[in-house]
């Protein structure tokens, strides 16, 4: 899937992947839903950021982590 609205540039953030080229990383936008369940109060304290960035900074997270099942030893 093509993560539209994550960018990376170089030149910006030190290259952390951000919502459209704003100053907003991934990781900060992940931080801040942790601490504003309500995503209508983290939608009022940052009016920029949109429903779909959300869910793509949520899909662009999960396509990013290791995901690897490990077998469980004997004790």
């Amino acid at each position: 899937m093509p993560f539209d609205r994550i960018t990376v540039d170089p030149a910006r953030m030190n290259g952390q992947p951000c919502v459209r080229g704003m100053r907003l990383t991934v990781k900060r936008v992940l931080a801040l839903l942790a601490l504003y369940p309500d995503r209508a109060e983290l939608k009022r304290e940052y009016p920029e950021l949109e429903d779909a960035d959300i869910q793509q900074v949520l899909e662009f997270a999960a396509a990013n982590i290791a995901d690897e099942t490990l077998p469980l030893s004997a004790a």
